[in-house]
Formats: structure tokens, sequence, C-alpha cells
């Protein structure tokens, strides 16, 4: 195991998870925790794992992908301590919270796949005729090669909704805390990029690790995604006390 906190001590960081688990709506709290993270640094391949190579359990707060970063933001929303976090974080990046790299969800629709639990695809649901369906084979690329070596190729529906016919209907239909993935029009990825949701009044923002910025920063969603192939959306369920 290795843990970075960061800026912050243990001690800290179980103070802020404590305090975002007395915000009941699901959206308000992964806004208030995902807030806390704001400036930090962009930083790839964070985690460790080959198939040559023994799976370490990773948490590390001082640099971020756009995947590592809503990896920390739902295990820390599903949580009431750092204690929890550590477990709920192998529930969230590896199937069956077993920390394996041939476990770990390396893509985006794997969390509705897997962790339906308490993350819903909602994506028919706020682009309702706007959404397409297409089936696609995850990890192999048009040569036959993989992606990610060692992870079997998987078939499966993606749904997303069109970018270019993103209207008021879909920006009304987002909530604060939604999980946005930008739809990849490359055969054998369901995305080519992540973040979160964050609404203020009458603005939709993106709350996301930025290879651009090399922090995390907000953005106005509706620039973010425009020239984008389409949007998937995963909404957390509300915990049952």
């Amino acid at each position: 195991m290795q843990i970075n906190t960061g800026k912050w001590s243990r001690k800290e960081v179980d103070a802020i998870i404590h305090k975002a688990s007395e915000i009941n709506d699901p959206g308000d709290r992964i806004a208030f925790l995902s807030g806390q993270f704001l400036g930090i640094d962009y930083k790839e391949s964070t985690l460790t794992g080959s198939p040559q190579t023994p799976e370490v359990f990773v948490i590390n707060f001082q640099g971020v992908d756009c995947f590592t970063y809503i990896d920390y933001i739902e295990a820390m929303r599903l949580s009431g301590s750092f204690s929890e976090f550590k477990e709920n974080l192998k529930k969230v990046r590896y199937r069956g919270g077993n920390v394996a790299f041939e476990n770990r969800n390396h893509f985006f629709t794997d969390w509705s796949e897997f962790n339906s639990g308490y993350i819903d695809d909602v994506t028919d649901k706020i682009g309702k005729h706007k959404t397409k369906r297409i089936m696609k084979m995850l990890n192999r690329k048009d040569d036959g090669t993989y992606f990610i070596p060692g992870i079997k190729p998987k078939q499966r529906e993606i749904r997303y909704i069109q970018a270019d016919i993103i209207d008021d209907s879909v920006f009304n239909g987002l909530r604060s805390g939604d999980y946005a993935g930008v739809y990849s029009e490359i055969n054998g990825l369901d995305v080519s990029h992540v973040g979160i949701i964050i609404r203020d009044i009458d603005m939709v923002y993106l709350r996301h690790a930025s290879r651009n910025e090399r922090k995390i920063i907000d953005q106005d969603f509706g620039n973010y995604i425009s020239g984008k192939p389409g949007l998937i959306v995963l909404r957390p369920r509300k915990l049952l006390n």
C-alpha cells in the first residue's frame, strides 16, 4: 500500500470526509469534496500494476489524472472516515474490491457495469431521443492490438448524447455531482476524458483534472463540450441510512 495525502495530514482528510458525510444530497456532497481538490496538480500514471507487475493499492492526493480524481471523490462520498475511504476506494477502483490489475475498472462505463449498487447511467434519461447507442469492443484497436495489454476486450453497448445537439433540455437535466464522460469515436474506447458536473445558479461547469492546465479546474461545460463527439453521464445514487 502506498499512501500520499499531499497537502493534507491524514487527520485533516478524515475531518473533510466526516464533514462531507453530514451533507445528505449526493451531488452537494460531491461538490464539496471535489472542491477541496481545486488546484491540485494533474499527474499521469500514479497507479502501479501491469500484466508483469503486481498491482499496489495507491492513494496519491499530490497529483491525479482525470480518472483517479473521480475515483477518490466517489470513494470519499461513500465514506465517513479515512479508514472507510480506503476500503471504499478498493470497491470503486476494483471489481469486488480485489486489488489486482486485471480487476481494475479501466473504462468509465465499467463504473455503471460493476458499481451499479451506487452508480447509475442516466445518459438515456437526460438525452431522451438525442441519445445514440453503439456496440463497441472495448480495449481492442482497429489493428487487433490492445490499448491496455493484459486486459481482455469486452463488448459493451455505449449510450451517449451527441454533443452537437446538446441543448437546454440536456443542460437542465444535469445535476451537481454527475460524473461526465466525453464520448470517444475511437474504436475500443468509451471516453477520452472524465470530470464532474457542477451547477452554480445558471452556470454549468466541468470540474476536472485538466491535462492542458496541469491542475484541477472548473471550466464552462458548454464551451468545453462544444466540438466534442458526445457525452455520457453517470449519476451517484443517494445512500440509504
